[in-house]
């Protein structure tokens, strides 16, 4: 079985419904890293020194390569990251190997057997 990796930079507003759309669309499980930080076109604004920006979350999710380009988009659907600059963005990357989700292997694999 091959996975992806997606990483998701969202608004901190935004994590619980997308992750809810992401396990809709199939992912079987995401690790959230809170409070990140970052710096789009525009700079950050501050007010006496202090950094006026929300908080954003990282979302790891390790999804099987047939189920991730319907996960990636649904993610960006729900983060609507395409309609509103800043919001936050998503992309996967290819993962050469992967220990630790024998348990999720049954699942994913009925799954993309229903996808095929």
């Amino acid at each position: 079985m091959h996975f992806k990796l997606i990483i998701v930079f969202v608004d901190d507003d935004k994590t619980d419904a997308v992750m809810d759309a992401a396990r809709k669309a199939g992912a079987t499980g995401i690790t959230v890293i809170n409070h990140a930080r970052g710096e789009g076109l525009k700079k950050s604004k501050t007010f006496l020194g202090l950094t006026l920006e929300t908080q954003r979350d990282v979302l790891l999710l390790l999804v099987e390569e047939h189920l991730s380009r319907k996960i990636l988009e649904t993610i960006a659907e729900q983060g609507e990251f395409d309609e509103t600059p800043g919001t936050g963005i998503a992309f996967q990357i290819d993962v050469e190997d992967a220990l630790g989700v024998s348990q999720q292997i049954q699942t994913l694999t009925e799954a993309v057997e229903d996808e095929l």
